[in-house]
C-alpha cells in the first residue's frame, strides 16, 4: 500500500486513486517512490481538500473513450464492447468506493475527444458519433448513474456550429492550441514529452496498419511522427478547454504522467502495457479476471471469441494461454 502521511478524507481519496496510477514503464525515476507521492500529493490533496471543506461531490474529468481504432489486429470491430463495458463500470466503482467513506461521493465526467483529432487519426465522424452514442447507451445499460459525458460539441461557445465539425476543431484551434513549433519544443524538452511522443506515434502507425494498406511501412512511420505532433497539439487544446469548462475539477489521465503533473494518470482494466487503452485493444477473460491485449495477440494465443446478444464482445483464452497473459 502506498505510505500517506495522514488518515484524513483527502489522503483516503488519494489512496484509493494510488491503487491504480499509471507509471511510466520505459522511464527510470530517479525519486524514490516515497518522494513520487509526496510529490504527487502536494498537488493533489489541496484540491481534493477543496471538493470535501465544501461539502460537495469530488469532480473528475477524464479525456477518453474516443472512438475504435480502426486496425482489426488490436479491436473487434468500431463499437464499445466489453472493454469499454469493463472500464465504465471501474469509474463507477471507484466513485462508489469513495462515498463509502465521503457521502457527496464523486462523479467523473468522461470528455470524449474522438471528434477533437478524428481527422488526424483517420476515423470519420460518423463513426466518431456512433461510438459516442453507443458510449451513452453503454452507461445507462450499466447504471453508471456517477458518469457523464461531455464531447466538443457541448461547448456552449460553440453551440452554433455543433453539426460542422469541421469548424469545431478550427475553433479549438484557434481558441485553445499553442503553435506546433512549440509543442514540439516542450516535447523535445523532457524524458516524460519524448514518452509520449513516442507512443502517439507507435499508436498512430499501429492505426495505420490496416488491411488495405498499400504503403511502405517507412512512409506510414514517417506520417504518424507528423500526425503525433497535431494529435498532442490538439489534446492538448482539448486540456485547456476543459480547463476552463470545469475549472476545479481533478483531471484524470489515460496516460502516465509526472509526479507533480495536474494530471493524474490511472488504469481502468489491467494490462501488461502502460500506455494500452480499450479503444486501442480487446477485453480478455483469463479465467480469474479480464486484462486487456492487443485482438493479435490474443488470436496467436488461441483466444475464443465470446459474443454477447448477437455482437462480437470479448476473448476467453484457453487455460495454459490465460496463465502465459497473467499481468503482474
Amino acid at each position: 500500500m502506498y505510505a500517506i502521511a495522514e488518515d484524513t478524507l483527502p489522503a483516503r481519496v488519494l489512496k484509493e486513486l494510488l491503487l491504480y496510477r499509471r507509471r511510466y514503464p520505459e522511464h527510470r525515476q530517479s525519486a524514490s517512490e516515497a518522494d513520487e507521492i509526496r510529490r504527487i500529493e502536494q498537488v493533489q490533496l489541496p484540491r481534493i481538500a477543496a471538493f470535501i471543506e465544501a461539502g460537495e461531490p469530488i469532480e473528475f474529468v477524464l479525456p477518453a473513450f474516443p472512438a475504435k481504432s480502426p486496425n482489426p489486429g488490436k479491436v473487434l470491430d468500431s463499437r464499445p464492447d466489453m472493454a469499454e463495458r469493463l472500464s465504465l463500470s471501474f469509474l463507477n466503482h471507484l466513485c462508489q468506493r469513495i462515498q463509502l467513506f465521503y457521502a457527496p461521493g464523486a462523479k467523473i465526467t468522461v470528455c470524449s475527444d474522438g471528434r477533437v483529432f478524428g481527422d488526424l487519426v483517420r476515423i470519420g465522424d460518423a463513426h466518431i458519433s456512433a461510438y459516442q452514442d453507443a458510449l451513452r447507451l453503454m452507461i445507462e445499460e450499466i447504471g453508471a448513474t456517477h458518469i457523464g459525458v461531455f464531447n466538443l460539441e457541448d461547448v456552449r461557445a460553440f453551440e452554433a456550429q455543433r453539426d460542422d465539425h469541421e469548424q469545431l476543431r478550427q475553433l479549438l484551434i484557434d481558441g485553445y492550441a499553442e503553435p506546433l513549433e512549440s509543442i514540439r519544443e516542450t516535447l523535445l524538452a523532457s524524458e516524460e514529452g519524448l514518452l509520449l511522443y513516442r507512443a502517439i506515434t507507435r499508436f498512430l502507425y499501429e492505426d495505420g496498419l490496416t488491411p488495405d494498406y498499400q504503403g511502405s511501412k517507412t512512409a506510414l512511420q514517417r506520417d504518424a511522427k507528423e500526425r503525433a505532433y497535431g494529435v498532442i497539439q490538439r489534446s492538448w487544446a482539448w486540456g485547456a478547454l476543459l480547463a476552463d469548462q470545469f475549472p476545479r475539477a481533478i483531471r484524470l489521465s489515460i496516460h502516465p504522467q509526472p509526479a507533480d503533473s495536474l494530471k493524474f494518470g490511472i488504469h481502468m482494466m489491467p494490462t501488461r502495457d502502460d500506455w494500452l487503452t480499450p479503444w486501442h485493444g480487446v477485453a480478455v477473460n483469463t479465467e480469474d479476471r479480464f486484462v486487456l491485449m492487443k485482438r493479435s495477440e490474443v488470436l496467436e494465443m488461441g483466444g475464443e471469441l465470446v459474443q454477447i446478444n448477437g455482437q462480437p464482445s470479448h476473448y476467453r483464452l484457453p487455460a495454459r494461454a490465460a496463465r502465459r497473459a497473467a499481468v503482474a
